[in-house]
């Protein structure tokens, strides 16, 4: 049986974490993730949204659509890495999201191989972002209020949606 630490190790040293953007780009592709959040309400599902950036250009951009796709895969990282298509190599991309990513999103971000996260919050709910940094992934959490609030106020609005949504079964308060 191979030692697991240097699995670990060998699958850290796959992710080059020197193309982190600036504070102003990281900024500015928060503001696009902020944006398919928005999108992604308005179409009456749950307002998370990510996009993928390479070389300081996104590739691909998407929002949750679980509720409008009836899909329970469609996590706007999914849907996000979709949209990208098909790539040859992640090593040189970037995933930021308006939520740290749950176990399914961040499975798949060490999957490809996907170097950075970028979260504007991690308060919401626990997310994977330990299993992520010890398989390599650089994680930077923002810590946005504007990412927190909207989702909070979501989630207390719509409570069984969000439930659902991070895989919790609903609490029904008898009436």
């Amino acid at each position: 049986m191979p030692d697991t630490g240097k699995t670990v190790q060998s699958q850290t040293s796959l992710r080059d974490a020197s193309h982190l953007p600036d504070a102003e780009e990281v900024k500015a592709f928060m503001d696009e993730a902020i944006r398919e959040a928005i999108n992604g309400m308005e179409e009456g599902g749950i307002p998370i949204g990510s996009v993928l950036v390479r070389k300081g250009k996104i590739i691909g951009r998407g929002h949750n659509r679980r509720i409008q796709f009836g899909d329970p895969t469609a996590h706007a990282e999914i849907d996000c890495l979709r949209a990208a298509g098909r790539l040859r190599s992640y090593k040189d991309t970037i995933l930021i999201s308006t939520l740290m990513p749950c176990a399914m999103c961040a499975g798949a971000t060490v999957q490809f191989g996907i170097p950075i996260v970028i979260a504007g919050e991690n308060r919401t709910f626990a997310s994977s972002s330990e299993f992520m940094q010890v398989n390599g992934v650089h994680i930077v959490d923002l810590n946005l209020d504007e990412c927190y609030e909207m989702l909070a106020q979501f989630a207390k609005e719509h409570p069984s949606l969000w439930s659902e949504d991070i895989g919790v079964e609903p609490s029904y308060e008898p009436q």
